[in-house]
């Protein structure tokens, strides 16, 4: 929950996140440049990567801190996103701090490894502009990309403006490297609508950043030849199903470690994070759930919706892997309508990626509340503020049982 000291229109009380750290400077940057300054600031021992729109950006601008010297990074230029992750699983085995960037098809390149990045428990940390995959060819936003890699065994952190992907780079590291974790961190950012946004960001010091996320501290490395170690091996149904448990224990490790992460970023940005952020839903009747830089667009509407006497709330997911279950069914079993927008299909699957987990989570409490699904924005397609008042409406009628739920399709044509 991004925390920023404010109260909520119904009254609800937010904690007040602390002042931010002296020195802190105000930019006006795009989400790619955003990226690429938080990963000047945590000065990765290595970064590989290639260039896809909209993507490109990210690493274009960070060759020119390599170039100028403001950084002490090896820059591994390489032939595709497939050999971009293997230099970056390479080097983490070797013990260094390693970041890449990628986008929709780069991603894709990169199946197989990404599996592999996760099970060696390597820390990686990925900035993902996220952009819809082939084909037809299309080079704007959806979650297609990223929610196809959902059970890769990354963390996944979706960021809904130009600030929190910048803040959601640096907490990446800490939480990839904390020390029951060691797992492999995807930084999500809507391509265009955030990757080349122009914000207000509030960005700091950098020794405040280097101080908060401490020097590299690698658990095993290939170059420590006092403690001899294979990475890679051979592993059969002997032991391969221990390793993969152990990957099921370290994502349940991550959730302390995300909220411990957020809480001490607080102390020095004054921006609190956790799970998710939620809005007017104390009191509320029916409510949203999304992710990406739609869930910003809702939280401005929220006090037209509201004066419309729609009792609707918003609940942000701001981590989709691991997944807020608790959360989810702490802030939503008491509405009586939830309707779940997935800038994603799951071809096949009863709704898209998000609204799966969603009604799992409070069907498998027993909650009364109805659930139904939005697929919207696919190729970048836009969602205006008539189609969010479109499901706040809708939400009020299934609500009074006027509406049954069901997977509808938010502005694509008949």
């Amino acid at each position: 929950m991004s925390h920023r000291g404010r109260r909520t229109g119904s009254g609800a009380r937010v904690l007040r996140a602390p002042a931010p750290a002296k020195g802190t400077i105000v930019k006006a940057l795009r989400g790619a440049d955003a990226v690429a300054e938080a990963m000047r600031q945590v000065n990765p021992g290595v970064v590989a990567a290639y260039p896809i729109t909209p993507q490109t950006d990210v690493v274009e601008r960070f060759s020119e801190f390599v170039a100028d010297g403001e950084v002490g990074t090896e820059f591994v230029t390489v032939e595709s996103e497939h050999s971009a992750m293997s230099a970056c699983i390479g080097a983490a085995a070797a013990g260094c701090r390693v970041m890449t960037a990628t986008s929709a098809n780069g991603l894709a390149l990169m199946w197989e490894m990404l599996y592999i990045a996760a099970s060696y428990r390597a820390p990686i940390v990925m900035a993902v502009a996220n952009r819809a995959l082939s084909g037809p060819i299309n080079i704007h936003c959806d979650h297609s990309d990223s929610m196809g890699a959902r059970d890769s065994g990354w963390i996944q952190i979706y960021s809904s403006t130009v600030e929190e992907v910048y803040d959601n780079v640096i907490q990446a590291v800490r939480i990839g490297e904390s020390k029951d974790v060691r797992l492999p961190v995807m930084v999500m950012f809507d391509g265009f609508i955030i990757s080349h946004l122009l914000e207000r960001v509030r960005v700091l010091p950098d020794k405040k950043v280097q101080s908060f996320i401490g020097p590299p501290r690698p658990v095993y490395s290939l170059l420590d030849i006092d403690h001899p170690l294979t990475y890679g091996p051979l592993d059969l149904f002997d032991y391969y199903f221990e390793h993969k448990r152990q990957q099921v224990d370290a994502m349940e490790y991550a959730e302390k470690a995300i909220t411990d992460v957020g809480k001490e970023y607080g102390q020095v940005s004054g921006r609190l994070y956790g799970y998710y952020e939620a809005h007017e839903l104390d009191d509320a009747e029916v409510a949203v759930v999304a992710l990406g830089s739609t869930a910003s667009t809702i939280k401005g509407l929220i006090p037209e919706i509201r004066d419309e006497r729609i009792k609707g709330g918003l609940l942000k997911v701001r981590l989709f892997r691991p997944f807020p279950t608790r959360d989810v069914v702490r802030r939503l079993s008491a509405t009586k309508a939830v309707a779940v927008l997935d800038r994603s299909a799951s071809f096949g699957a009863d709704g898209g990626p998000l609204y799966l987990e969603v009604s799992n989570a409070l069907g498998r409490a027993g909650a009364k509340t109805k659930v139904t699904n939005y697929i919207y924005g696919l190729g970048g397609r836009d969602i205006s503020h008539e189609h969010i008042m479109r499901v706040y409406q809708d939400l009020t009628r299934m609500a009074r049982g006027r509406l049954k739920p069901g997977t509808r399709y938010l502005g694509v044509r008949e």
